[in-house]
Protein backbone atom coordinates (compact mmCIF):
# COMPACT_ATOMS: atom_id res chain seq x y z
CA UNK A 1 0.00 0.00 0.00
CA UNK A 2 1.21 3.21 -1.03
CA UNK A 3 -0.82 6.38 0.41
CA UNK A 4 -3.93 4.45 0.88
CA UNK A 5 -3.25 3.19 -2.97
CA UNK A 6 -2.74 -0.49 -3.90
CA UNK A 7 0.48 -0.49 -5.92
CA UNK A 8 0.14 -4.40 -7.37
CA UNK A 9 -3.89 -3.55 -8.16
CA UNK A 10 -2.95 -0.54 -10.64
CA UNK A 11 -0.07 -2.65 -12.38
CA UNK A 12 -2.50 -5.52 -12.55
CA UNK A 13 -4.88 -3.35 -14.33
CA UNK A 14 -2.35 -1.46 -16.49
CA UNK A 15 -0.58 -5.38 -17.22
CA UNK A 16 -4.30 -6.70 -18.22
CA UNK A 17 -5.16 -3.29 -20.69
CA UNK A 18 -1.53 -3.69 -22.23
CA UNK A 19 -1.92 -7.16 -23.06
CA UNK A 20 -5.29 -6.61 -24.76
CA UNK A 21 -4.01 -3.38 -26.22
CA UNK A 22 -0.64 -4.83 -27.74
CA UNK A 23 -2.37 -8.00 -28.45
CA UNK A 24 -4.92 -6.30 -31.28
CA UNK A 25 -1.97 -3.50 -32.33
CA UNK A 26 1.54 -5.29 -31.99
CA UNK A 27 1.53 -8.78 -33.21
CA UNK A 28 5.41 -8.24 -32.83
CA UNK A 29 6.36 -9.81 -29.64
CA UNK A 30 8.85 -7.15 -28.83
CA UNK A 31 5.99 -4.99 -28.10
CA UNK A 32 4.11 -4.13 -24.60
CA UNK A 33 5.06 -4.58 -21.00
CA UNK A 34 5.91 -2.31 -18.14
CA UNK A 35 9.34 -1.93 -16.50
CA UNK A 36 9.48 -1.01 -12.83
CA UNK A 37 11.78 0.89 -11.35
CA UNK A 38 12.53 3.51 -8.47
CA UNK A 39 14.25 6.94 -7.58
CA UNK A 40 15.57 8.20 -3.91
CA UNK A 41 13.40 11.40 -3.99
CA UNK A 42 10.74 13.35 -5.61
CA UNK A 43 11.20 15.52 -8.77
CA UNK A 44 10.95 19.26 -8.13
CA UNK A 45 8.77 19.87 -11.59
CA UNK A 46 9.18 18.53 -15.00
CA UNK A 47 10.73 21.44 -16.10
CA UNK A 48 14.39 20.53 -17.89
CA UNK A 49 14.90 24.28 -18.66
CA UNK A 50 15.53 25.31 -14.73
CA UNK A 51 16.44 21.71 -13.42
CA UNK A 52 19.22 21.99 -11.15
CA UNK A 53 18.57 18.32 -9.31
CA UNK A 54 18.99 14.92 -10.73
CA UNK A 55 15.55 14.00 -9.10
CA UNK A 56 13.74 15.94 -11.93
CA UNK A 57 16.52 15.31 -14.84
CA UNK A 58 16.04 11.49 -14.08
CA UNK A 59 12.75 12.00 -15.39
CA UNK A 60 12.47 14.98 -18.24
CA UNK A 61 15.29 12.43 -19.82
CA UNK A 62 12.40 10.00 -20.91
CA UNK A 63 10.83 12.92 -22.02
CA UNK A 64 12.66 15.85 -23.90
CA UNK A 65 15.79 15.45 -26.42
CA UNK A 66 18.44 17.74 -28.06
CA UNK A 67 19.95 18.27 -31.45
CA UNK A 68 22.87 15.87 -30.62
CA UNK A 69 23.53 13.24 -28.00
CA UNK A 70 26.23 11.43 -26.43
CA UNK A 71 26.73 7.54 -27.51
CA UNK A 72 26.57 5.95 -24.02
CA UNK A 73 28.71 3.14 -25.13
CA UNK A 74 31.50 4.89 -27.59
CA UNK A 75 30.93 7.89 -25.84
CA UNK A 76 30.91 10.07 -29.02
CA UNK A 77 28.48 12.69 -29.96
CA UNK A 78 25.99 11.43 -32.71
CA UNK A 79 23.01 13.06 -34.42
CA UNK A 80 19.24 12.77 -32.60
CA UNK A 81 17.06 15.63 -33.69
CA UNK A 82 19.75 16.73 -35.86
CA UNK A 83 20.48 14.44 -38.80
CA UNK A 84 23.70 16.61 -39.69
CA UNK A 85 26.03 19.38 -39.12
CA UNK A 86 28.40 21.25 -40.44
CA UNK A 87 30.75 23.87 -39.37
CA UNK A 88 32.45 26.53 -41.37
CA UNK A 89 36.44 27.44 -41.53
CA UNK A 90 36.23 29.95 -38.62
CA UNK A 91 34.80 27.08 -35.92
CA UNK A 92 32.26 29.96 -34.93
CA UNK A 93 29.38 29.13 -37.16
CA UNK A 94 27.76 25.79 -36.77
CA UNK A 95 24.52 24.74 -39.02
CA UNK A 96 22.73 21.77 -38.16
CA UNK A 97 20.21 20.17 -40.53
CA UNK A 98 16.98 18.79 -38.98
CA UNK A 99 15.23 15.58 -38.91
CA UNK A 100 11.75 16.23 -40.86
CA UNK A 101 10.01 12.82 -39.29
CA UNK A 102 10.06 14.14 -35.63
CA UNK A 103 6.61 15.16 -34.11
CA UNK A 104 6.17 16.66 -30.50
CA UNK A 105 3.95 14.44 -28.13
CA UNK A 106 1.01 15.91 -29.06
CA UNK A 107 1.23 15.45 -32.76
CA UNK A 108 2.89 19.45 -33.33
CA UNK A 109 5.61 19.21 -35.99
CA UNK A 110 9.25 19.66 -34.61
CA UNK A 111 11.22 22.68 -36.67
CA UNK A 112 14.46 24.89 -36.32
CA UNK A 113 11.87 27.70 -34.59
CA UNK A 114 11.64 25.52 -31.69
CA UNK A 115 14.96 25.14 -31.58
CA UNK A 116 15.56 29.38 -31.74
CA UNK A 117 12.68 29.88 -29.69
CA UNK A 118 14.60 27.47 -26.66
CA UNK A 119 17.88 29.71 -26.94
CA UNK A 120 16.27 32.91 -27.49
CA UNK A 121 13.37 33.09 -25.44
CA UNK A 122 14.69 30.33 -22.83
CA UNK A 123 18.30 29.60 -21.90
CA UNK A 124 19.12 33.67 -22.88
CA UNK A 125 16.19 34.46 -20.90
CA UNK A 126 17.50 36.75 -17.67
CA UNK A 127 13.89 36.27 -15.92
CA UNK A 128 14.41 32.61 -16.01
CA UNK A 129 17.27 31.09 -13.63
CA UNK A 130 18.48 28.37 -15.84
CA UNK A 131 22.10 27.11 -15.37
CA UNK A 132 22.35 25.88 -18.79
CA UNK A 133 22.92 29.90 -19.69
CA UNK A 134 26.26 30.03 -17.96
CA UNK A 135 27.30 26.65 -20.24
CA UNK A 136 26.24 28.30 -23.33
CA UNK A 137 28.03 31.76 -22.33
CA UNK A 138 31.18 31.83 -24.41
CA UNK A 139 33.90 34.40 -23.34
CA UNK A 140 30.84 36.46 -21.84
CA UNK A 141 28.94 36.84 -25.41
CA UNK A 142 25.78 35.19 -26.07
CA UNK A 143 25.27 32.67 -29.07
CA UNK A 144 23.22 34.36 -31.81
CA UNK A 145 20.31 31.61 -33.29
CA UNK A 146 19.22 31.99 -36.79
CA UNK A 147 16.90 30.28 -38.98
CA UNK A 148 17.89 29.48 -42.43
CA UNK A 149 14.79 27.42 -43.35
CA UNK A 150 12.09 25.48 -41.46
CA UNK A 151 14.17 22.29 -41.14
CA UNK A 152 17.83 24.52 -40.92
CA UNK A 153 19.37 26.53 -37.98
CA UNK A 154 22.18 28.17 -37.51
CA UNK A 155 24.68 28.71 -34.23
CA UNK A 156 26.95 32.04 -34.52
CA UNK A 157 29.21 31.83 -31.56
CA UNK A 158 31.21 34.34 -30.36
CA UNK A 159 34.69 32.22 -30.53
CA UNK A 160 35.15 28.35 -31.78
CA UNK A 161 34.42 26.44 -28.98
CA UNK A 162 34.78 22.91 -28.88
CA UNK A 163 32.32 21.15 -26.24
CA UNK A 164 29.61 23.17 -28.14
CA UNK A 165 28.71 20.18 -30.43
CA UNK A 166 28.58 18.09 -26.99
CA UNK A 167 26.32 20.79 -25.79
CA UNK A 168 23.57 20.37 -28.44
CA UNK A 169 22.51 17.53 -26.22
CA UNK A 170 20.25 20.48 -24.42
CA UNK A 171 16.80 19.79 -24.15
CA UNK A 172 14.62 21.51 -27.04
CA UNK A 173 11.29 22.87 -25.78
CA UNK A 174 8.23 23.20 -28.47
CA UNK A 175 7.01 26.95 -29.18
CA UNK A 176 3.70 26.47 -29.90
CA UNK A 177 3.29 25.38 -25.78
CA UNK A 178 5.05 27.59 -24.12
CA UNK A 179 5.44 30.61 -25.97
CA UNK A 180 2.53 32.06 -23.88
CA UNK A 181 3.30 31.30 -20.59
CA UNK A 182 6.83 32.74 -21.61
CA UNK A 183 5.63 35.89 -23.03
CA UNK A 184 3.32 36.14 -19.82
CA UNK A 185 6.54 35.91 -17.75
CA UNK A 186 5.10 32.64 -15.90
CA UNK A 187 7.67 30.35 -17.78
CA UNK A 188 9.93 29.26 -14.67
CA UNK A 189 7.06 28.20 -12.86
CA UNK A 190 5.59 26.20 -15.47
CA UNK A 191 5.28 22.43 -15.83
CA UNK A 192 5.04 21.92 -11.77
CA UNK A 193 4.02 18.75 -10.73
CA UNK A 194 0.53 20.22 -10.32
CA UNK A 195 0.92 20.33 -14.14
CA UNK A 196 -1.89 17.89 -16.62
CA UNK A 197 -0.06 15.08 -18.48
CA UNK A 198 -0.66 17.21 -21.64
CA UNK A 199 0.88 20.38 -20.24
CA UNK A 200 4.36 17.97 -20.40
CA UNK A 201 5.18 17.93 -24.43
CA UNK A 202 8.73 16.80 -25.22
CA UNK A 203 9.83 14.39 -28.18
CA UNK A 204 11.22 11.96 -26.29
CA UNK A 205 10.59 8.18 -26.37
CA UNK A 206 7.91 8.53 -23.32
CA UNK A 207 5.08 10.90 -21.78
CA UNK A 208 4.14 11.51 -18.68
CA UNK A 209 0.66 9.63 -18.08
CA UNK A 210 0.20 9.99 -13.97
CA UNK A 211 2.06 11.49 -11.01
CA UNK A 212 1.30 11.04 -6.83
CA UNK A 213 4.15 12.80 -4.88
CA UNK A 214 6.05 10.52 -3.03
CA UNK A 215 4.69 7.21 -4.90
CA UNK A 216 4.90 7.24 -8.09
CA UNK A 217 5.62 8.76 -11.92
CA UNK A 218 4.13 6.92 -14.50
CA UNK A 219 5.12 7.54 -17.92
CA UNK A 220 3.72 6.16 -21.03
CA UNK A 221 5.09 5.46 -24.37
CA UNK A 222 4.83 8.34 -26.97
CA UNK A 223 3.25 7.02 -30.21
CA UNK A 224 4.41 9.87 -32.13
CA UNK A 225 8.20 9.07 -31.97
CA UNK A 226 10.51 8.83 -34.22
CA UNK A 227 12.86 6.61 -33.55
CA UNK A 228 12.43 3.11 -35.63
CA UNK A 229 14.61 -0.11 -35.09
CA UNK A 230 16.73 -1.89 -38.06
CA UNK A 231 13.53 -3.73 -39.10
CA UNK A 232 11.69 -0.38 -39.33
CA UNK A 233 9.20 -1.42 -36.78
CA UNK A 234 8.26 1.86 -34.22
CA UNK A 235 9.88 2.71 -31.33
CA UNK A 236 10.20 2.62 -28.27
CA UNK A 237 8.82 -1.09 -27.44
CA UNK A 238 7.68 -1.00 -23.72
CA UNK A 239 4.32 0.72 -22.77
CA UNK A 240 4.89 2.25 -20.06
CA UNK A 241 7.38 2.88 -17.00
CA UNK A 242 6.35 3.37 -13.77
CA UNK A 243 9.08 4.77 -11.15
CA UNK A 244 8.37 4.53 -7.35
CA UNK A 245 9.54 6.92 -4.86
CA UNK A 246 11.49 5.08 -2.33
CA UNK A 247 14.22 6.73 -0.19
CA UNK A 248 15.38 4.09 1.47
CA UNK A 249 17.85 2.23 -0.11
CA UNK A 250 17.46 -0.76 2.12
CA UNK A 251 13.70 -0.56 1.55
CA UNK A 252 14.64 -0.79 -2.65
CA UNK A 253 16.97 -3.57 -2.25
CA UNK A 254 14.30 -5.65 -0.25
CA UNK A 255 11.33 -4.67 -3.23
CA UNK A 256 13.89 -5.75 -5.96
CA UNK A 257 14.53 -9.19 -4.37
CA UNK A 258 10.92 -9.49 -3.72
CA UNK A 259 10.27 -8.83 -7.88
CA UNK A 260 8.27 -5.50 -7.00
CA UNK A 261 11.36 -3.41 -9.06
CA UNK A 262 12.81 -4.65 -11.92
CA UNK A 263 16.01 -3.09 -11.69
CA UNK A 264 18.45 -1.63 -8.85
CA UNK A 265 21.99 0.59 -8.80
CA UNK A 266 23.76 -1.75 -6.24
CA UNK A 267 26.49 -0.50 -3.21
CA UNK A 268 29.50 -3.20 -3.16
CA UNK A 269 28.42 -4.97 -0.10
CA UNK A 270 24.45 -5.40 -1.44
CA UNK A 271 25.81 -6.78 -4.77
CA UNK A 272 28.13 -9.22 -2.92
CA UNK A 273 25.49 -10.66 -0.92
CA UNK A 274 22.81 -10.78 -3.65
CA UNK A 275 25.59 -12.90 -5.62
CA UNK A 276 25.80 -15.22 -3.58
CA UNK A 277 21.99 -15.72 -2.93
CA UNK A 278 22.43 -16.80 -6.56
CA UNK A 279 18.74 -15.68 -7.66
CA UNK A 280 17.98 -17.20 -10.60
CA UNK A 281 15.96 -14.45 -12.38
CA UNK A 282 18.20 -11.84 -11.70
CA UNK A 283 21.24 -11.06 -13.49
CA UNK A 284 24.15 -8.64 -12.23
CA UNK A 285 26.30 -6.03 -14.33
CA UNK A 286 29.65 -4.22 -13.58
CA UNK A 287 30.15 -1.63 -15.90
CA UNK A 288 33.36 -0.55 -15.06
CA UNK A 289 34.86 2.41 -12.53
CA UNK A 290 32.43 5.38 -11.94
CA UNK A 291 33.26 9.07 -13.51
CA UNK A 292 33.07 10.29 -9.82
CA UNK A 293 36.37 10.55 -8.16
CA UNK A 294 37.50 10.53 -3.94
CA UNK A 295 40.43 12.70 -2.81
CA UNK A 296 42.65 13.97 0.31
CA UNK A 297 42.66 17.60 -0.25
CA UNK A 298 45.44 20.05 1.56
CA UNK A 299 44.55 24.42 2.05
CA UNK A 300 47.16 26.07 -0.37
CA UNK A 301 45.32 29.58 0.69
CA UNK A 302 47.32 31.92 1.20
CA UNK A 303 44.68 34.44 3.12
CA UNK A 304 43.82 31.01 5.02
CA UNK A 305 43.91 31.34 9.02
CA UNK A 306 45.92 27.99 9.01
CA UNK A 307 49.65 28.63 10.61
CA UNK A 308 52.16 29.51 8.22
CA UNK A 309 54.38 26.63 8.63
CA UNK A 310 51.75 23.98 8.17
CA UNK A 311 51.16 26.43 4.68
CA UNK A 312 54.71 25.23 3.84
CA UNK A 313 53.60 21.63 4.20
CA UNK A 314 50.75 21.82 2.18
CA UNK A 315 52.07 23.06 -0.33
CA UNK A 316 55.32 21.57 -0.47
CA UNK A 317 54.81 18.80 -3.41
CA UNK A 318 57.28 16.12 -1.72
CA UNK A 319 55.14 15.76 1.11
CA UNK A 320 52.45 15.42 -1.11
CA UNK A 321 53.93 12.85 -3.12
CA UNK A 322 54.46 11.01 0.15
CA UNK A 323 50.69 11.23 1.34
CA UNK A 324 49.88 9.56 -1.53
CA UNK A 325 52.65 6.92 -1.05
CA UNK A 326 51.41 6.16 2.59
CA UNK A 327 47.76 5.46 1.29
CA UNK A 328 46.95 1.85 0.85
CA UNK A 329 44.18 2.05 -2.18
CA UNK A 330 44.06 -1.75 -2.46
CA UNK A 331 42.77 -1.75 1.18
CA UNK A 332 40.42 1.08 0.89
CA UNK A 333 39.29 -1.14 -2.07
CA UNK A 334 38.92 -4.19 -0.68
CA UNK A 335 37.55 -2.93 2.84
CA UNK A 336 35.32 -0.39 1.35
CA UNK A 337 33.75 -1.64 -1.83
CA UNK A 338 34.39 -5.06 -1.29
CA UNK A 339 37.21 -5.50 -3.90
CA UNK A 340 34.57 -3.82 -6.19
CA UNK A 341 36.86 -0.57 -6.64
CA UNK A 342 39.50 0.86 -8.60
CA UNK A 343 42.74 2.98 -7.28
CA UNK A 344 42.80 6.24 -8.41
CA UNK A 345 45.58 8.50 -9.65
CA UNK A 346 44.57 11.38 -11.37
CA UNK A 347 41.46 13.77 -12.51
CA UNK A 348 40.18 11.07 -15.34
CA UNK A 349 39.97 7.23 -15.13
CA UNK A 350 39.73 4.57 -17.55
CA UNK A 351 35.70 4.63 -17.91
CA UNK A 352 36.29 8.03 -20.27
CA UNK A 353 37.69 6.46 -22.80
CA UNK A 354 38.22 9.74 -25.26
CA UNK A 355 40.04 11.47 -22.78
CA UNK A 356 42.15 9.35 -20.28
CA UNK A 357 45.81 9.30 -20.02
CA UNK A 358 47.10 5.83 -18.84
CA UNK A 359 50.64 7.08 -18.46
CA UNK A 360 50.25 9.93 -15.72
CA UNK A 361 52.89 9.04 -12.93
CA UNK A 362 51.37 6.94 -10.06
CA UNK A 363 52.90 7.58 -6.21
CA UNK A 364 51.72 4.09 -5.48
CA UNK A 365 51.55 2.80 -1.77
CA UNK A 366 54.91 2.16 -0.74
CA UNK A 367 55.95 3.59 2.72
CA UNK A 368 59.58 3.36 2.37
CA UNK A 369 59.25 6.03 -0.98
CA UNK A 370 56.86 7.80 1.07
CA UNK A 371 59.67 8.47 3.72
CA UNK A 372 62.38 9.40 1.29
CA UNK A 373 60.10 12.16 -0.23
CA UNK A 374 59.59 13.52 3.30
CA UNK A 375 63.13 13.15 3.83
CA UNK A 376 63.78 15.23 0.57
CA UNK A 377 61.44 17.78 1.86
CA UNK A 378 63.28 18.35 5.32
CA UNK A 379 60.92 16.15 7.49
CA UNK A 380 62.23 13.90 10.20
CA UNK A 381 60.93 11.38 12.41
CA UNK A 382 61.95 11.71 16.06
CA UNK A 383 62.83 9.62 19.24
CA UNK A 384 59.11 9.47 19.99
CA UNK A 385 58.49 8.36 16.28
CA UNK A 386 56.25 11.20 15.22
CA UNK A 387 57.11 13.05 12.68
CA UNK A 388 58.83 17.03 12.82
CA UNK A 389 59.44 19.98 10.21
CA UNK A 390 62.69 21.76 9.80
CA UNK A 391 61.65 24.31 12.71
CA UNK A 392 60.62 21.22 14.80
CA UNK A 393 57.26 21.60 14.04
CA UNK A 394 55.07 18.48 15.21
CA UNK A 395 53.04 17.82 11.74
CA UNK A 396 49.94 17.30 12.91
CA UNK A 397 46.36 18.61 11.14
CA UNK A 398 43.25 18.12 11.22
CA UNK A 399 41.08 16.12 8.24
CA UNK A 400 37.45 17.09 7.51
CA UNK A 401 34.39 15.14 5.43
CA UNK A 402 30.97 15.37 5.27
CA UNK A 403 28.90 13.48 8.10
CA UNK A 404 26.46 11.77 5.87
CA UNK A 405 28.91 10.08 3.28
CA UNK A 406 29.88 6.56 5.16
CA UNK A 407 31.93 5.48 2.55
CA UNK A 408 34.16 8.31 2.79
CA UNK A 409 34.12 8.78 6.52
CA UNK A 410 35.71 4.80 6.18
CA UNK A 411 38.43 5.98 3.84
CA UNK A 412 39.16 8.78 5.79
CA UNK A 413 39.51 6.67 8.59
CA UNK A 414 41.52 4.25 6.66
CA UNK A 415 44.06 7.16 5.30
CA UNK A 416 44.51 8.15 8.80
CA UNK A 417 45.53 5.08 10.08
CA UNK A 418 47.96 4.92 6.75
CA UNK A 419 49.35 8.34 7.70
CA UNK A 420 50.01 7.58 11.26
CA UNK A 421 52.46 5.23 9.57
CA UNK A 422 54.76 8.13 8.40
CA UNK A 423 54.41 9.84 11.98
CA UNK A 424 51.66 12.24 10.87
CA UNK A 425 49.23 12.92 13.53
CA UNK A 426 45.42 13.33 11.81
CA UNK A 427 42.67 14.66 14.23
CA UNK A 428 39.70 13.25 11.99
CA UNK A 429 36.00 14.92 12.01
CA UNK A 430 33.14 14.32 10.11
CA UNK A 431 30.89 17.15 9.78
CA UNK A 432 27.78 18.53 8.41
CA UNK A 433 27.77 18.70 4.36
CA UNK A 434 26.44 22.41 4.60
CA UNK A 435 29.41 23.44 7.27
CA UNK A 436 31.85 21.74 5.23
CA UNK A 437 30.84 24.26 2.08
CA UNK A 438 30.88 27.21 4.32
CA UNK A 439 35.05 25.96 5.34
CA UNK A 440 35.33 25.90 1.89
CA UNK A 441 33.74 28.67 0.26
CA UNK A 442 33.53 31.58 2.70
CA UNK A 443 35.67 31.32 5.89
CA UNK A 444 38.26 28.71 4.39
CA UNK A 445 38.81 27.33 7.74
CA UNK A 446 40.15 23.65 7.10
CA UNK A 447 43.63 22.10 7.22
CA UNK A 448 42.83 18.91 4.82
CA UNK A 449 39.43 17.68 3.35
CA UNK A 450 38.37 14.32 1.96
CA UNK A 451 35.55 15.21 -0.32
CA UNK A 452 34.59 14.09 -4.42
CA UNK A 453 33.39 15.37 -7.82
CA UNK A 454 30.71 13.58 -9.47
CA UNK A 455 33.06 13.73 -12.96
CA UNK A 456 31.79 13.93 -16.44
CA UNK A 457 33.40 13.10 -20.11
CA UNK A 458 34.80 16.27 -21.61
CA UNK A 459 37.26 17.89 -19.22
CA UNK A 460 35.80 21.41 -19.88
CA UNK A 461 32.53 20.76 -18.22
CA UNK A 462 34.98 20.60 -14.77
CA UNK A 463 36.93 24.36 -15.49
CA UNK A 464 35.26 25.22 -12.43
CA UNK A 465 37.25 23.04 -10.31
CA UNK A 466 41.12 23.21 -12.52
CA UNK A 467 41.21 26.30 -13.47
CA UNK A 468 42.49 29.78 -11.35
CA UNK A 469 39.62 31.66 -11.63
CA UNK A 470 36.64 28.94 -11.00
CA UNK A 471 34.39 29.07 -7.86
CA UNK A 472 35.50 25.37 -7.19
CA UNK A 473 39.42 25.87 -6.97
CA UNK A 474 39.52 23.88 -3.59
CA UNK A 475 43.12 24.08 -2.60
CA UNK A 476 43.82 27.86 -3.93
CA UNK A 477 40.22 29.63 -3.99
CA UNK A 478 40.36 33.21 -4.68
CA UNK A 479 44.22 33.61 -3.92
CA UNK A 480 45.84 35.40 -7.24
CA UNK A 481 49.05 35.85 -4.80
CA UNK A 482 49.56 32.07 -4.57
CA UNK A 483 49.16 31.39 -8.46
CA UNK A 484 51.77 28.57 -9.49
CA UNK A 485 53.65 28.13 -12.31
CA UNK A 486 51.79 25.01 -13.22
CA UNK A 487 48.20 26.41 -12.38
CA UNK A 488 49.35 28.95 -14.97
CA UNK A 489 49.53 26.55 -17.62
CA UNK A 490 46.88 24.83 -16.12
CA UNK A 491 45.02 28.00 -17.12
CA UNK A 492 45.94 28.23 -20.33
CA UNK A 493 45.55 24.25 -21.41
CA UNK A 494 41.76 24.83 -20.55
CA UNK A 495 41.68 28.29 -22.87
CA UNK A 496 43.32 26.43 -25.39
CA UNK A 497 41.42 22.91 -25.44
CA UNK A 498 38.02 24.69 -25.44
CA UNK A 499 38.99 26.58 -28.92
CA UNK A 500 40.67 23.14 -30.01
CA UNK A 501 38.40 21.36 -32.78
CA UNK A 502 40.89 18.84 -33.64
CA UNK A 503 39.85 15.72 -31.26
CA UNK A 504 43.55 14.40 -31.08
CA UNK A 505 45.53 17.82 -30.33
CA UNK A 506 42.65 18.38 -27.93
CA UNK A 507 43.01 15.10 -26.15
CA UNK A 508 47.05 16.03 -26.02
CA UNK A 509 46.21 19.19 -24.25
CA UNK A 510 44.10 17.42 -21.83
CA UNK A 511 46.91 14.68 -21.23
CA UNK A 512 49.20 16.94 -20.16
CA UNK A 513 46.70 18.41 -17.79
CA UNK A 514 46.45 15.24 -16.07
CA UNK A 515 50.43 15.12 -15.60
CA UNK A 516 50.79 18.13 -14.09
CA UNK A 517 47.81 16.98 -11.72
CA UNK A 518 49.62 14.00 -11.20
CA UNK A 519 53.45 15.44 -10.91
CA UNK A 520 52.34 18.03 -8.17
CA UNK A 521 50.19 15.86 -6.50
CA UNK A 522 47.11 18.60 -6.30
CA UNK A 523 45.20 16.22 -5.54
CA UNK A 524 45.57 12.82 -3.57
CA UNK A 525 43.19 10.23 -5.53
CA UNK A 526 42.21 7.29 -3.55
CA UNK A 527 39.54 5.00 -4.94
CA UNK A 528 36.42 5.20 -7.39
CA UNK A 529 33.76 2.54 -6.77
CA UNK A 530 32.29 -0.08 -9.81
CA UNK A 531 29.13 0.93 -10.92
CA UNK A 532 26.80 -2.17 -10.37
CA UNK A 533 23.49 -3.28 -11.14
CA UNK A 534 21.14 -5.82 -10.41
CA UNK A 535 18.24 -6.55 -13.24
CA UNK A 536 15.61 -9.04 -13.17
CA UNK A 537 16.32 -11.00 -16.48
CA UNK A 538 13.60 -10.51 -18.62
CA UNK A 539 15.20 -8.25 -20.66
CA UNK A 540 16.76 -7.45 -24.43
CA UNK A 541 18.92 -4.99 -25.59
CA UNK A 542 20.64 -4.42 -22.38
CA UNK A 543 23.99 -2.75 -23.06
CA UNK A 544 24.74 -0.89 -19.69
CA UNK A 545 27.79 1.48 -19.50
CA UNK A 546 29.16 3.88 -16.86
CA UNK A 547 27.88 7.01 -18.83
CA UNK A 548 24.48 6.08 -19.52
CA UNK A 549 23.14 3.59 -16.79
CA UNK A 550 21.23 0.54 -17.69
CA UNK A 551 18.80 1.99 -19.87
CA UNK A 552 20.03 4.80 -21.44
CA UNK A 553 19.26 3.02 -25.29
CA UNK A 554 15.31 2.82 -23.22
CA UNK A 555 13.65 2.81 -26.16
CA UNK A 556 15.27 -0.43 -27.80
CA UNK A 557 14.59 -2.23 -24.49
CA UNK A 558 11.79 -4.82 -24.99
CA UNK A 559 10.39 -7.79 -22.33
CA UNK A 560 11.12 -10.90 -23.88
CA UNK A 561 8.14 -13.27 -23.75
Amino acid sequence: MLGGVNIYKIINVLFLTLFLYTGILHPDRRYGGVLIISSSSVPKSFNPIVAKETSTTFITGFIFEGLTTTDAVTQRVKPNLAKSWKVDSSGKEWTFYLRRDVFWNDGVQFTANDVKFTFDRLIFNPDIPTSSRDVFTIDNGQIQVRVIDRFTVRFILPDRFAPFLRLMGQEILPEHKYRKIVDERKFSFAMGLDSKPQDIVGTGPFMLEDFRPGEWVILKKNNYYWKHDLQGNKLPYLDRIIILTISDQNLSLLKFKKGELDMISLRAQDYLLLRRAKIPEIKFFNAGPSLGSEFLIFNQNLDSNIPDYKKEWFRNTNFKRAVSCAIDRKTIINNIFAGLGYPLYGPVNESVTEFYNPKIKKFEYNLKRAERYLSEAGFHKDSDGLLYDQKGNQVSFSLLTNSNNSERIEQANLIRNDLEKLGMKVNFLPVDFNSLVTRINATKNWEAIMIGLTGGIDPHFGKNVWTTGGHLHLWNLDSPRSVYRWEKEIDRIFEDAARELDQKKRKLLYDRWQEIMSENQVMTFTATSAVLYGVRDKFGNLRPTVYGGLFHNIEEIYIRK
